[in-house]
């Protein structure tokens, strides 16, 4: 009681959020899936602008028209390349332009993209495999970070030890080893849940040298008690890319 006292807001936002997600994931259709991630996308767009810095604000709309573009052409994550040759393009042409200002293309777009081309070529059970492994690795190193982490993992993020790492690593590849065998045998389980468990951590890393140069605590303040989208999301953008990958060149 007193821990939910202690974290009243943050728990019920975290029930919320998870339970929209599974309700859409039992639902599983293409469109519903798509609208969601487009959702999370347009919002944590512009919560990675901020953390760039990027004050073009119209730069909104053509995010916007990826993610639709996304919903008809069948490799979501060719349209991360192509923008960046068509970024390239036009800094090329237009020396006005600023590079930071693709930054935000490059994160969450890249990550996002991935995630919503991995559900097409490989169901639901993809998405719920790297809920399970990003999750268990946030839960495993916060658990094991807390009762023996000593040793300081990086100084980008001070609260994170090299044994709650450890711990968040292990617990993930445990638990993704069970999820993954819906798709693949066991030890690709292990391989892919493994890996994707340690980008995860290092997704979580690049969003907090984000927001430490940026001099800000969280990427937004949409989510009480949790912070941004961004803030909630930043393991899964890295794992998602990671796991794609992974399943294309090991399956």
């Amino acid at each position: 009681m007193s821990i939910f006292a202690d974290h009243k807001e943050r728990i019920i936002t975290g029930v919320v959020l998870v339970g929209t997600v599974l309700t859409v994931g039992f639902i599983d259709n293409f469109y519903l899936m798509w609208l969601m991630l487009g959702a999370v996308y347009i919002l944590t767009f512009k919560e990675a602008s901020k953390l760039f810095g990027v004050e073009n604000h119209s730069l909104l709309i053509y995010a916007v028209g990826i993610w639709l573009l996304a919903a008809v052409y069948p490799y979501g994550d060719d349209l991360f390349v192509l923008a960046g040759v068509a970024y390239a393009s036009a800094v090329a042409y237009n020396k006005n332009l600023e590079w930071k200002d693709f930054f935000p293309f490059i994160y969450p777009t890249a990550g996002m993209l991935f995630a919503f081309t991995m559900y097409q070529e490989y169901g639901v059970l993809a998405l719920l495999w790297l809920l399970v492994v990003v999750a268990m690795t946030d839960v495993g190193a916060y658990a094991f970070g807390k009762s023996m982490g000593k040793t300081s993992f990086s100084e980008t993020s001070p609260n994170k030890t090299i044994e709650g790492v450890i711990g968040g690593v292990f617990m993930a590849t445990l638990s993704g080893m069970f999820a993954g065998l819906a798709i693949v045998d066991l030890k690709i389980s292990i391989i892919i849940s493994f890996v994707v468990a340690v980008s995860s951590i290092f997704g979580d890393l690049f969003e907090s040298s984000l927001k430490r140069k940026a001099d800000v605590k969280d990427s937004g303040d949409l989510l009480p008690g949790h912070g941004g989208v961004l803030d909630r999301i930043d393991g899964y953008l890295f794992g998602a890319i990671v796991m794609l990958v992974l399943l294309r060149g090991l399956v």
